[in-house]
């Protein structure tokens, strides 16, 4: 008796410990509006299905992230789901080798730390160079990890070393802009990335654009003035995709007018003469390619690797690569592709850009948050949502529901609703 009394007490301590391990959930009010016409549970529903959204995109594509479609067939199959993966650690890839399914890379970090900018603004404007310090902070606190590092062990200092090596190339361009040299802040853009058009506002466009939910012109706006890493365009896709984002989070959003808000130009790029532009010409593109696509055959019930209709979208994006996998352009065209093929469907989206390959963990992060906006988490497919959950936090240490939880809380608080 006295074994079962002792073992009673010492499973409420454990139940106890771990309660107090456990990040703190709100309870949001399901009566009670936002501004936005939102009700507080319906904003923290959208927040978490953002986040959580591009994180199953990140993780359905990190398996097989820079591969060939035959290299995903030969290995993978059709991808249809998350998979374990066998793959080594980097910069901005995973990192921690061989992570089980669910395991996710940069893409959802840097949603993650998109969040943390978020949760220091208590102002209606974002503020950039705010931004770009919190970037550089995050930077500085890697090489000060890499500087406490002891021992003779090799392993710890490459891990180390890795993680500073994320942030490296942004930290030469956020120096100089929170500084305010323009022209170190120039020079340092211009090679960025070997002064590639990469796609680096794209990574943290959706996070800013819960920011303003059912407002996607402010979104674009803001969003656009946070887009200090992009080269050209590239800064007009990550306004546009921030507002894409913040359009479906409006109560009663659809199809039509989320794909709207992709002619909204509050810096007026149409009138740029002789070029015009070109978000424009990209939006035209997956169009047509979608419309020639549809008429070879309808949308599967079915995905399979074989379907004339995404054998030739496939064929039509091949045609318009660019030198680099992760350039802006590319990025965003086979995104609004999948998500025209897929008629907005989430698993079909991320199945469409999974199994394409090129930097489709990229791809389908991006695809995944816009829509996760849109359909909120409760509505995301139960096994991979819950998965992306278990593992992100467990295996990465990013507790995606708490950060959802602080972001809605702070809204709410600040009145940006």
């Amino acid at each position: 008796m006295k074994k079962i009394a002792s073992f009673i007490f010492i499973s409420f301590l454990l139940s106890c410990a771990s309660k107090e391990n456990e990040s703190p959930r709100v309870e949001f009010s399901e009566a009670e509006k936002t501004n936005s016409g939102l009700t507080e549970a319906d904003l923290y529903d959208k927040i978490l299905g953002m986040m959580v959204g591009a994180a199953i995109g990140d993780a359905m594509g990190a398996p097989t992230e820079m591969w060939t479609r035959a290299s995903i067939q030969l290995e993978y199959g059709f991808v249809d789901g998350l998979d374990s993966m066998v793959r080594e650690s980097s910069p901005e890839g995973i990192w921690k080798p061989n992570l089980p399914a669910g395991g996710t890379t940069d893409d959802t970090r840097w949603k993650n730390l998109g969040v943390e900018y978020l949760l220091t603004q208590s102002e209606e404007s974002l503020d950039a160079k705010k931004f770009a310090a919190h970037v550089l902070k995050k930077y500085e606190e890697s090489l000060n990890e890499l500087k406490s590092t002891e021992g003779t062990s090799i392993e710890p200092y490459e891990i180390a070393l890795m993680k500073a090596n994320w942030l490296s190339e942004w930290a030469k361009v956020s120096e100089p802009f929170v500084s305010g040299d323009i022209t170190a802040y120039s020079d340092s853009l211009s090679k960025f990335y070997g002064g590639e058009m990469v796609c680096a506002g794209l990574l943290y466009a959706p996070t800013l654009g819960v920011f303003f939910p059912g407002d996607p012109e402010k979104a674009y706006q803001e969003a656009y003035k946070l887009a200090i890493y992009d080269l050209g365009y590239a800064r007009d896709l990550t306004g546009l995709a921030a507002g894409l984002t913040a359009a479906g989070m409006a109560p009663g959003a659809d199809k039509e007018s989320m794909l709207a808000t992709l002619r909204l130009d509050p810096q007026g790029y149409f009138q740029s003469r002789l070029v015009g532009r070109s978000s424009h010409k990209l939006l035209k593109e997956a169009l047509g390619i979608v419309q020639e696509a549809k008429k070879l055959d309808s949308l599967p019930s079915k995905w399979n690797p074989n379907h004339p209709g995404l054998t030739y979208a496939y064929s039509e994006l091949d045609r318009r690569q660019q030198d680099m996998p992760f350039h802006a352009g590319e990025i965003y065209l086979q995104c609004l592709t999948a998500l025209l093929f897929a008629d907005f469907d989430f698993m079909g989206t991320l199945t469409f850009l999974s199994n394409y390959g090129r930097d489709n963990d990229t791809t389908a992060s991006l695809a995944g948050g816009i829509l996760g906006a849109w359909y909120g988490f409760n509505k995301l497919p139960m096994k991979e949502r819950e998965k992306v959950l278990q593992v992100t936090k467990k295996e990465l240490g990013i507790d995606l529901e708490s950060q959802a939880s602080k972001l809605t809380q702070h809204l709410i608080s600040e009145g940006k609703k």
